[in-house]
């Protein structure tokens, strides 16, 4: 791990050295203070979100996840979420002649956001702890979500408990 986080703070160095906001000695620029202050910020914007690839072991599965338009699993589908720290992300999902399957997805916690916000944008603990995983596994038949951190990665199952259930039907009016 640290050697991990030496090789990102020599990179970010270079990186920052190369677009000319770090002298060799390593003091800031003065000119370029403000291009500093918008690399920050487009680094916190950029982790506002996540993508994940969901998938359905039926074909024809129909997704409604919180507000966010309903969409067809067809194939697998890579969609965008915002981060969080205190929100849940409510489903539906559904498919002709079977009963509908609801639930929470499953979100995993950003430790690295964590170490990030409390040294340089404490507020952000309010917003960006918890993410959708990369990859989820809809089985409408057995009632369960797989999720997984990395492609070649083990699924992790998941049943959505009854308070879950209710949740979400509840959300979806239902």
């Amino acid at each position: 791990m640290i050697e991990v986080r030496e090789c990102l703070a020599a990179n970010t160095l270079s990186f920052l050295r190369g677009v000319g906001l770090l002298s060799n000695v390593g003091r800031l620029n003065y000119m370029n203070k403000r291009s500093l202050i918008f690399l920050i910020f487009s680094f916190f914007l950029g982790g506002c979100s996540a993508t994940a690839n969901l998938d359905a072991m039926e074909p024809g599965v129909s997704l409604s996840v919180n507000e966010k338009k309903k969409i067809t699993l067809e194939t697998h589908s890579s969609q965008a979420y915002a981060t969080t720290s205190f929100g849940q992300y409510k489903f539906k999902a559904e498919k002709e002649g079977v009963e509908p399957m609801y639930g929470l997805i499953p979100l995993k916690f950003n430790s690295g956001y964590l170490f990030v916000d409390i040294l340089f944008f404490a507020p952000a603990l309010f917003f960006n702890l918890r993410e959708v995983f990369p990859y989820y596994q809809f089985d409408l038949n057995k009632n369960e979500i797989r999720y997984k951190r990395k492609e070649l990665d083990e699924w992790v199952i998941h049943h959505p408990t009854p308070s879950e259930i209710e949740n979400a039907k509840r959300y979806f009016a239902e």
